[in-house]
């Protein structure tokens, strides 16, 4: 099973997996990890969530109750948070990957500068590598495409390892089998 595989080579570079039959378990399982890791409505405790199809359907009074997660996204807002959400069109089993249109200033935003980004991914938009992908995305056609592969790190010269300079230090995907094929449709 792709699932399997995906899992497996996203654990092995740092990334954090789980899956849901539908969005309201997703939900309350996204409400619950951010109150665990101490989400609040401060500069660097707080969570933002981009514009996505995970929303349509969604009572958003019940997210915007939530202390500190915030709906509305800014580069003010984004460069403070712990927390950023944002949802994946595709996800590529060879690898661990993730794939997003990144077009869009809120999506590179959530997904670039918070501490720990939640990735929303359609169980149903997992490929098995990357010519499946470009079977369906055109990179000609998406202006901003980002690949993401487990938190962000990198080394110096001397090949010590470092989490979280250029981006993320905790990638965590949440699976959605209710959510279809993977198109985001925002």
């Amino acid at each position: 099973m792709m699932y399997t595989q995906f899992k497996t080579r996203a654990e092995a570079v740092s990334a954090e997996v789980v899956r849901y039959a539908t969005k309201g378990e997703a939900l309350a399982w996204l409400i619950d990890f951010l109150r665990r890791e101490g989400v609040a409505d401060a500069p660097g405790s707080h969570a933002l969530w981009a514009e996505c199809s995970f929303l349509d359907g969604v009572d958003r009074e019940l997210v915007r109750q939530v202390d500190g997660l915030k709906l509305e996204v800014t580069r003010e807002l984004a460069a403070e948070a712990r927390f950023g959400i944002s949802q994946m069109e595709f996800a590529l089993a060879d690898t661990g990957s993730l794939y997003q249109n990144s077009t869009a200033i809120h999506q590179r935003l959530v997904s670039s500068l918070p501490t720990i980004h939640i990735a929303l991914v359609p169980t149903g938009g997992i490929l098995p590598d990357m010519p499946s992908l470009l079977s369906i995305v055109k990179p000609s056609e998406n202006p901003y495409i980002a690949l993401i592969t487990g938190p962000s790190r990198t080394a110096d010269i001397e090949r010590v390892l470092t989490i979280g300079v250029h981006g993320p230090e905790r990638l965590v995907i949440v699976f959605v089998d209710e959510l279809g094929g993977g198109t985001n449709g925002k």
